[in-house]
């Protein structure tokens, strides 16, 4: 009866806390700006280029036609995020801290030129035919093409339990992978200038942990713990983009497309990329962004 009365007490409290937890506890976190990744660093920390490069976004978006898993009912909810392309202009606009990429707005250009419209209209309204024109758009020398290519879902899974004496442990795991492609492409030619292919694993894992006990003839105590942890799907989106730019900045250097504005910084930058990509067991354009 004491080892019940221990327990019923135990069970209580968490409860009482998971309560707590749902207002202004732990569980109730301010905003926080997007963690850095694993090659956020590699990015911002590359040397600035001899000459930032005009560059557009028009779309980058999910091609696989994925819908989030679901065993119980069929889920209409995408698989991965929509806003692929927001994130490419938030990891270009980052590269080289702001130093490589002049990004121009494509996306919202219906928005942009309507608005240009009322500006030069209320310059005429005011001013008359004297009224002094906009400044011309920038216009982009390289635009970007691809998207989010595929998304494949328990690519593997497996797990582990042991029990003894009634108290048992079991854990189970999932990984599904992003793939991205990215292609730079030039406006004068059409030339392809780059195209990578970068992929990330995404992880989830669930640990449960469980008491089961005869405590008398007709008493039975049985407790249950456990917790899942999901990766977030965008950030390995955002991981996957990362390193795509990444490549595609010192491969462009290596061919000459463009270059670093200090020689020296720029060949120690490519030596590094060498060094990681030599590490590697298969090509940085197929490798996981978590071992780079």
């Amino acid at each position: 009866m004491k080892i019940l009365t221990q327990a019923l007490c135990l069970l209580a409290s968490v409860m009482l806390s998971g309560c707590v937890t749902t207002g202004a506890g732990p569980m109730s976190e301010p905003a926080s700006y997007v963690s850095d990744t694993s090659t956020s660093a590699l990015l911002k920390k590359l040397p600035a280029a001899a000459r930032p490069v005009d560059i557009a976004v028009y779309e980058f978006s999910d091609l696989t036609g994925q819908y989030k898993p679901n065993e119980g009912f069929a889920e209409y909810s995408r698989a991965v995020t929509q806003g692929a392309d927001a994130i490419l202009v938030d990891v270009l606009a980052d590269a080289g801290q702001g130093r490589w990429f002049n990004v121009v707005e494509r996306r919202g250009l219906p928005n942009l030129l309507r608005e240009r419209q009322v500006i030069q209209a209320t310059r005429q309204q005011f001013n008359g035919q004297a009224a002094a024109p906009l400044p011309p758009l920038t216009f982009a020398g390289v635009i970007i093409e691809g998207g989010i290519i595929a998304y494949e879902t328990n690519l593997s899974t497996g797990g582990a339990g042991a029990r003894y004496l009634g108290i048992g442990v079991n854990s189970e795991y999932r990984t599904d992978l992003v793939t991205i492609n990215l292609r730079l492409v030039s406006v004068q030619t059409g030339r392809i200038l780059n195209s990578i292919t970068t992929t990330k694993k995404i992880y989830s894992v669930l640990v449960q942990g469980s008491v089961f006990k005869y405590i008398a003839a007709d008493e039975i105590l049985e407790l249950e713990a456990g917790y899942t942890r999901n990766d977030p799907p965008q950030l390995a989106v955002r991981e996957a983009i990362e390193l795509a730019v990444y490549t595609a900045i010192i491969e462009g250097a290596e061919r000459d497309t463009w270059g670093f504005a200090d020689a020296q910084q720029g060949q120690a930058a490519i030596k590094t990329f060498q060094e990681r990509v030599a590490g590697m067991p298969y090509p940085v354009h197929d490798q996981e962004t978590q071992d780079i």
